[in-house]
């Protein structure tokens, strides 16, 4: 079974990146100037293409279900309060090396706006929030750009028990479909960025459930399993070569569709994938055309949680994750103060007869060095029992030591 649900989550990412930009159309303009940048919008592809990657060295033979999209945002709003050589490792490793902050975020703030429009059969839910520690200097601008440009919503935080709305905002965002992002709050933890999506849409032509019934299913290592199966006919957008067959199934309207790549029997998923770069895709996406024919899908549902601390570290990023990191442009803080302390993500997707409902959350932890200062004053009564010594600080020789559990004896 995993052989076709790892390639149609492949195809998935699509879902909240590449194919959707894909059928965007750039004269979108409703009272709004939308700055769309097709330059940036293939590097975030590129992006969730390097990031699926390196998932797929660590976990090859386990189902992977990212949303590049929820990642990007939650780290271009990060990439906002970066500086130096932190702000340069991140742009390298997002793929945004050569482009200005503004075009960057231009291009992001206008997938904000046109994304959840683009099909009015479809919900697509977007939203970004930042949370600060009560008493922490952030500076204005960064906050005043994320809000502006990728509509953040501003919160606050100063307890561990604020995990809660933390978790409930994550949840509202993603219709229950991801109660919990974050499990407790650090005492070093001062800031988080949250990305959340919420995707819903119905097939174009949706499966006959009377038709719906088990199958066999080959998994990775040549063993099959009953599962139930999908089946439908139809005019469909197709290509073939000699390494896979690929279909577009369209939502709702048609503008969103989920693309599905399925290696043939004397190729492995492992060798589709040493092919899947964006040159190839852009050029197997020219090559679809309209055929009848027949598919047969399987039906399922699946959650996914990864820390991405390691992948993002080996694409470039480490510097962002110690105490050489520089966000001087989101906090009033000195160099290295600050860093990446975790970055979270989580996804849900089920696909059915009728059509698919997934769903994703990133979150970006940054965290702060603990330094405790001396108190102003203090209060000590001593109303219990206590240790004393009489000492002398010349010789530091103690004359006496005491344990005083009952001074009125």
């Amino acid at each position: 079974m995993k052989k076709i649900i790892i390639a149609l989550i492949c195809t998935l990412i699509i879902l909240f990146s590449t194919s959707v930009y894909s059928f965007i159309e750039k004269d979108v303009d409703k009272g709004q100037n939308m700055k769309l940048d097709d330059e940036i919008i293939s590097a975030n592809t590129e992006f969730g293409f390097k990031l699926f990657s390196e998932l797929l060295e660590k976990d090859s033979d386990k189902n992977i279900f990212i949303s590049p999209l929820s990642i990007s945002f939650a780290l271009a709003m990060t990439y906002n309060g970066a500086n130096g050589e932190t702000k340069e490792a991140m742009a390298k490793t997002l793929e945004y090396e050569g482009f200005e902050l503004d075009k960057v975020n231009e291009t992001n703030a206008a997938l904000m706006q046109i994304l959840p429009k683009a099909d009015k059969k479809v919900k697509l839910h977007i939203a970004n929030s930042i949370w600060t520690r009560k008493g922490v200097p952030v500076k204005k601008e960064f906050i005043k750009e994320n809000k502006k440009l990728y509509d953040a919503e501003i919160k606050s935080f100063k307890s561990p028990n604020d995990v809660k709305a933390i978790n409930k905002w994550v949840s509202k965002q993603t219709k229950g479909k991801i109660e919990k992002i974050i499990e407790v709050i650090s005492p070093d933890v001062i800031m988080f960025l949250i990305n959340a999506i919420y995707f819903k849409g119905n097939w174009t032509d949706e499966f006959n459930k009377d038709w719906t019934e088990e199958n066999d299913f080959t998994l990775l290592d040549g063993t099959t399993k009953e599962i139930m199966m999908m089946y439908q006919d139809g005019k469909y957008s197709y290509f073939e070569n000699d390494m896979f067959q690929a279909i577009r199934l369209p939502y709702g309207e048609g503008r969103i569709g989920m693309y599905i790549f399925l290696p043939n029997e004397e190729n492995s998923l492992e060798e589709f994938y040493e092919e899947l770069n964006i040159d190839n895709w852009n050029e197997w996406l020219e090559q679809f055309k309209m055929l009848d024919g027949d598919i047969t899908l399987p039906r399922f549902k699946l959650e996914y949680e990864k820390n991405l601390n390691d992948i993002l570290k080996n694409l470039g990023m480490e510097i962002a994750f110690g105490g050489n990191a520089d966000f001087t442009n989101m906090f009033n803080l000195e160099k290295g103060a600050v860093w990446i302390d975790y970055v979270k993500h989580k996804t849900f997707v089920e696909v059915n007869e009728k059509g698919t409902e997934a769903a994703a959350a990133t979150v970006v932890a940054i965290g702060k060095s603990i330094s405790v200062a001396p108190p102003e004053r203090f209060n000590m009564i001593v109303n219990r029992p206590f240790f004393l010594t009489i000492v002398d600080d010349e010789t530091n020789t103690i004359l006496f030591i005491g344990s005083i559990t009952n001074p009125s004896e």
